[in-house]
Formats: structure tokens, sequence, C-alpha cells
């Protein structure tokens, strides 16, 4: 049974371990977490949305699949290809996308009906293409036109145009993209230079919505923050539920399926979905979850170690944290940490084209991987003929 594993699947046998335990526990969680739903809309059938969330992550899983037996090397290529169709696609949901609380984030894809974040697609774009760039320029890193102005150009153009109907997810981005060119040794002085001027202008931005009565998707940011910074504030119905169910798990809780607080809980099965997680398994339950994501990026530290190229290792890292930063953004929320952004938990809320981001995202990371690792069996076999 080894040997059959071994032989289909390949790269990293612990991120596919760290990949089928996410797998199972959604599983569990999402079935639980959408009882309440399933009553509301689907007459009681509590299966329904667990045959739909299954469906997504099967095919997630198969995306996985076949995207880590692609040679990495092809992504290098795809990158500019994917930045160059990003951007339109990004600017066409300004316009004209489908608004889901006043946020323009979603394309309807025509006669199937399905609806899709071009946010997701945009974040898998843009770091492939840094990862990219930071390997060509190695050689000229520490310049500022040839190297510095091709980065952040794109890196500002993608963030801004997700930033007016999703900011978590353009702050998220940056901060990834930001640590990627810090790790691939762009000059630190343009590097603190530009950050400073983004937290001002940020910070601008946010204070003058603040303080302002702006319609639409700025009254959501007011809202939101003025509900986080008032820890006193018993109207923030959500963070409400959600410390309910935190406190209710206990440390060691084992009470699958039997969350109370999934009832009254608004998408416990999407952003809050890790307060459920507590609320049916106690905190030890969220700190093995906490321990997945983490020992994801450890792995992905160990491959990029042994990566004897630089794009892997950018791309793995790149990911990786991608990845890693919003799952630990959607627990602070749960936790009361952060405002709530709307993040879900990767690999683990109900199914969508957001999973199936987040598994070519996870393929990649494994094909990286499997490329290391037969690199390192060829080195062992020629050492031996020696």
């Amino acid at each position: 049974m080894v040997e059959v594993l071994k032989k289909y699947f390949k790269g990293d046998p612990v991120i596919w371990a760290v990949v089928v335990a996410l797998s199972i526990i959604s599983l569990l969680v999402v079935y639980s977490a959408t009882s309440s739903l399933a009553y509301t809309y689907q007459g009681g059938n509590t299966s329904y949305y667990f045959i739909k969330h299954a469906s997504f992550l099967l095919i997630g899983l198969l995306i996985i699949f076949i995207t880590h037996l692609i040679p990495y090397k092809f992504f290098s290529g795809l990158s500019q290809l994917f930045l160059f169709i990003s951007i339109p696609l990004l600017l066409f949901t300004l316009v004209l996308g489908t608004s889901v609380n006043q946020a323009s984030r979603w394309l309807t894809v025509p006669g199937i009906g399905l609806t899709f974040q071009t946010s997701d697609f945009a974040k898998l774009a843009l770091i492939m293409y840094v990862a990219r760039l930071l390997s060509l320029k190695q050689n000229r890193i520490k310049e500022y036109g040839n190297t510095f102005l091709p980065l952040i150009i794109p890196v500002i153009l993608i963030c801004v145009l997700i930033f007016p109907a999703n900011l978590s997810t353009a702050v998220i981005l940056f901060a990834t993209c930001y640590i990627l060119m810090f790790i691939g040794r762009v000059n630190f002085k343009y590097l603190f230079s530009f950050g400073v001027i983004a937290i001002v202008l940020v910070g601008i931005v946010i204070t003058v919505a603040l303080n302002s009565n702006w319609e639409g998707r700025w009254e959501t940011w007011k809202s939101r923050i003025e509900s986080f910074t008032n820890k006193a504030n018993e109207d923030n119905f959500q963070v409400n539920q959600a410390k309910i169910a935190i406190v209710s798990g206990g440390f060691f809780k084992l009470r699958p399926g039997k969350s109370v607080q999934r009832n009254y809980l608004p998408n416990p099965y999407a952003d809050f979905i890790f307060a459920i997680i507590i609320e049916e398994y106690g905190l030890f339950g969220g700190i093995i979850v906490t321990s997945l994501y983490l020992y994801l990026l450890f792995r992905t530290g160990i491959i990029v170690r042994k990566s004897a190229r630089t794009f892997p290792a950018f791309l793995a890292i790149g990911l990786a944290l991608l990845i890693v930063f919003q799952a630990l953004v959607n627990m602070a929320v749960a936790v009361n940490i952060f405002p709530v952004t709307g993040q879900p938990l990767p690999m683990i809320s109900m199914g969508g084209t957001s999973m199936l981001f987040t598994c070519f995202s996870l393929g990649i990371l494994l094909s990286i991987s499997r490329s290391v690792y037969q690199s390192d069996e060829n080195k062992i076999i020629l050492d031996e003929e020696e």
C-alpha cells in the first residue's frame, strides 16, 4: 500500500498528510456547521451542503494531484499570462461584477451560474510573477530602476484593484509580497521607504472613511473597525457569538456535531468556522488546526533550503506564506484579535472557488517538493556510482 502511494503521490509526504488532515477536519466541521442552513433553505436535508462541499473538496484534491505532476518550470512562463489576465478581470469585477454585501468581488460564469472571486486568481498570479522576477533579477537585485520598480509596480496595481472591495485580501497579499521581496534580497532601504508610505496612505484612507459619511463598502469598514475598537460594544453580534462558542469549547471537549452556536453565529461554515472547531473539539482542536498550518510553513522552509534554484524557492515560500497568513487572519478574527475581515479558513471553510485556488497553490508546492526530492535521489545515486 505504501509503495502504491509513493508511486502515484510524489513530493513531500508531510504536506500530503497536512492536506488530508485539513480535508477530513473540513468535512466534519462543515457538515456540522451547515445544519441550520440546511433546515432554513433545504427543508432539513443536512446532506445537501455536505455533498456540495465534498464535491468541491474532491475537485480540489484532483487539482492538487494533477498540478503536482506538472514540472514547476511551467509556472514561470504561466505567471506572465496569469498576471496579464488578472488585471482586466479585476477591473471588470469592480465595474460589472456581482455585488454581495456592498462589495463587488465576484464574477458569475454565464450559463452555469458559478461565481468566483477574481482576487483569488490575482493573488496566485502576483505571487508567481514576483517569484519569477526575483529569480531573474538576482544578479541586479539591489538596483532601483532595473529591479525594484518592475517588482513593486505590479504589486501596487493588483493590490489597489483589490483594495476597494476586499481590504483584508489586499493587505495580506501586499504583506506577503513585501516579505517575499525581503527574502529575495531587494534593497531594504527601498522596501522600508515604500512600506512606510503604504502604511501612511492606508491609514489616511481608513481615517477619512471613519470620519466621513461615505456609503457602500466604506460604511462596512467603518462599522467593523468601530465595533472592534469598542470592546464593550455588545452590538457586535458576530464576535459575541464566536466568543460564546470558544468559551463553551473548554480545553478538551470532544463534541463533534453538537455545536450550539452554529444556530446563532452568522457564517459558521466560512468566516467563523474556527470558533465552531473550538466549540466542538475544544482548545486542543484549535491548537491542532493551527499547528497544521504552521507545520505546512515549516515543511516549505525545508523544501526551500533544499532547492538548488531560486524560482521554485521563492514560489514555494510565497504561496505558503499566503495560505498561512490567510489562515492566521481568519483565526485571529474568530478570537477577536483582528476586526471582522471575511477571510475563509483555507482548505476548511465551506468549499468554493477559493478552495480550488488554494488547492492549486498546494499542488504547485508539491510539484516543487517533487522536483527537489528527485534531485536529492539522483544525487545519492551519482554518489553511490562514484
